[in-house]
């Protein structure tokens, strides 16, 4: 009966330790899909790594959804993860896109608003133990935006650190050759990677029913900037020829979005000096006439 019993025990701690190691394994990377306790060990299994995949909701040409940047941005993101693991934050998308108030879809929250709920989003993260915050720039437009606000993080002593990683570098070996001259939103480029994310969104038939040329309404040196740069060259918020978009190509720069992204990640992951050394600037800023000259 010992033996016996012995044996069955055996079997009930190999079958625990066995549906343990599955649920370890099969964890999402989803914030929102989590439950309370596989929170907990997703957190511990991404070493403290969560990252916020950043879009926008602004018109994409006549041919593409409003919410593009930020379908992209996620669809790269959960492929990345599939590849270093992290936990990803839900949906958001309160960036900065003045420049396409005159669109129809377009979200456009306050300076203010921006800033304030982004740090608290940030700060709750952290609080739930993503010391590092990865913010994922899906929209050009952010650009100036989350720089800024990874910068404003030495203002005050945190115990996280933010990283900021910005739009992929596809001029890489290997890329399908463009097809068009330009292409800077909604054209060939961007409606080829949806062709891939959600193929279902892109309506690639209309994509001639409005210009997306530069109309170059503006004649200044390159070291000015303005606003209203962006509406000077497109006003049709539609910048290129999405006519042009093909699988090939937005395969290609889906995969390699991915891999750099999880590659930023496995890099954060070994980072052991940013939060030191953002705590030393913390403390040195506090009495800067003691700093050595």
């Amino acid at each position: 009966m010992k033996i016996i019993s012995r044996y069955v025990f055996s079997l009930l701690l190999f079958a625990a330790s066995t549906t343990i190691g599955l649920s370890q394994a099969s964890l999402s990377a989803r914030w929102e899909e989590l439950t309370g306790p596989d929170f907990i060990q997703a957190i511990h299994q991404a070493q403290g790594v969560c990252v916020l995949p950043f879009g926008i909701l602004e018109k994409h040409g006549p041919h593409l959804p409003i919410g593009t940047d930020l379908i992209d941005v996620r669809f790269a993101v959960m492929n990345a993860v599939k590849q270093e693991y992290a936990v990803v934050f839900p949906q958001y998308y309160f960036g900065q896109i003045f420049e396409a108030r005159h669109q129809p879809g377009t979200v456009a929250y306050s300076l203010t608003t921006q800033l304030t709920l982004l740090q608290e989003t940030v700060s709750e993260m952290a609080r739930n133990g993503c010391k590092k915050v990865v913010i994922v720039n899906g929209h050009g437009g952010n650009n100036y935006l989350l720089p800024l606000f990874a910068q404003s993080q030495l203002a005050s002593l945190r115990d996280y650190v933010v990283y900021v990683i910005g739009l992929p570098n596809l001029n890489v070996p290997g890329r399908p050759a463009m097809k068009t001259p330009y292409d800077e939103h909604a054209g060939e480029a961007e409606t080829s990677d949806m062709l891939i994310a959600r193929p279902d969104l892109v309506h690639q038939d209309r994509a001639n029913q409005q210009s997306g040329k530069d109309l170059k309404r503006q004649s200044l040196p390159g070291t000015v900037y303005t606003g209203i740069w962006w509406y000077a060259r497109f006003p049709n918020h539609y910048a290129g020829w999405g006519e042009a978009a093909n699988k090939e190509l937005g395969a290609f720069d889906q995969k390699e979005w991915s891999r750099q992204i999880a590659e930023a990640i496995k890099a954060i992951k070994a980072d052991n000096v940013s939060l030191q050394l953002q705590n030393q600037f913390y403390e040195e800023s506090q009495h800067p006439l003691d700093t050595k000259q």
